[in-house]
């Protein structure tokens, strides 16, 4: 149940939250986030524009309340403001709300419209390594889709599709997402959009000489049923975003899998995914739980992703997952650490 993710949207304040010793300001719930706004500003059931944190808003008056805290230039981003998670008098802010009496040219005002495109809203963009990556030579094969998981908080609803189903949780690692797919008896590495072209010194292609993938993979495809496998995996270590982990090598955690022994392929279920890494040795997320009847709130949920690497860092949080899966993602979802994403740069 992957959703494209919307950096602007219209939604709904579902509550409003005193802050202890604040007179000037409060906090507004919407959908799982919360976010400071001025006292009565809003009322509960009121409806305006939300933008999550990493939305990079353009130049423009109605933001310029935001220069002080939020300005930023780079060769990456270009100029605008950045919405990302603070503290304000001591309570937790994700995101920004505004009015929507501020956005006119918003006609369609239907609670979970997106308004990215219409507000010319991009995504804050943080170079994700230091060595190169490799030279795009076009889009992912046909069928090889891309991961993205939704943040839970953007669509609580989203819970209500696992509960009573089997699942299992596994630690978010804070790295690129790399992808490694056998097709046709030709082995090949993608980026999270692009096909990379093979190359020692190429990021996306690391796992594939570290783990002589071009050989297992070919025997792993004439001793199964599979026609063809893409493995989707995160890229960690020096250089990349950081390296919080702390490895001191580059490594590949694999965390999904799409297998093509039916028209079109489709993701492999949590039993086969364990089955598929070790037989071709390489590394899983790591699993922190399993269980047969989902049940968690999604208080229960942010509290669960909060916790460090080995490294002593902040991880970035969890991802909870069906533990069945068919041609089309059931149920998969991410859960950021608080802590994370309030000292992310």
């Amino acid at each position: 149940m992957n959703k494209e993710r919307m950096l602007a949207s219209i939604q709904k304040v579902l509550d409003l939250v005193p802050i202890d010793g604040a007179d000037a300001i409060e906090l507004a719930v919407i959908q799982g986030w919360q976010c400071v706004v001025k006292k009565g500003e809003f009322a509960i059931a009121d409806i305006g524009v939300f933008f999550e944190v990493d939305s990079f808003l353009p130049i423009d008056v109605r933001y310029e309340f935001l220069r002080k805290s939020s300005y930023r230039e780079n060769e990456y981003n270009g100029e605008g403001f950045r919405i990302k998670t603070i503290r304000l008098r001591g309570a937790l802010s994700q995101g920004l709300f505004m009015p929507l009496s501020a956005f006119p040219e918003i006609v369609d005002a239907h609670i979970g419209n997106d308004a990215t495109d219409l507000l010319g809203v991009k995504k804050w963009v943080i170079p994700e390594f230091a060595t190169s990556g490799g030279i795009a030579i076009g889009n992912r094969p046909t069928g090889v889709r891309t991961s993205d998981e939704i943040r839970v908080q953007s669509d609580p609803s989203i819970l209500e599709a696992l509960i009573g189903k089997p699942y299992y949780i596994t630690t978010k690692m804070d790295g690129t997402s790399g992808t490694v797919y056998y097709l046709g008896g030709q082995i090949g590495a993608c980026s999270r959009n692009l096909d990379i072209a093979e190359g020692e010194d190429a990021l996306y292609w690391k796992p594939i000489f570290k783990y002589g993938l071009a050989d297992k993979l070919g025997i792993l495809s004439e001793n199964s049923a599979y026609n063809g496998i893409a493995l989707i995996g995160e890229i960690v270590g020096p250089g990349i975003q950081k390296n919080r982990i702390g490895l001191a090598e580059i490594e590949w955690y694999v965390f999904d899998a799409i297998v093509f022994d039916v028209p079109g392929g489709r993701y492999v279920t949590f039993d086969e995914l364990q089955m598929i890494t070790n037989a071709l040795d390489i590394k899983m997320v790591p699993v922190e739980e399993t269980g047969e009847s989902f049940n968690y709130s999604m208080a229960e949920l942010i509290e669960k992703a909060k916790g460090k690497y080995a490294s002593g860092k902040d991880k970035e949080g969890i991802v909870v997952r069906s533990a069945g899966k068919a041609a089309i993602k059931d149920v998969s979802f991410k859960v950021l650490n608080n802590d994370f994403l309030l000292n992310e740069e």
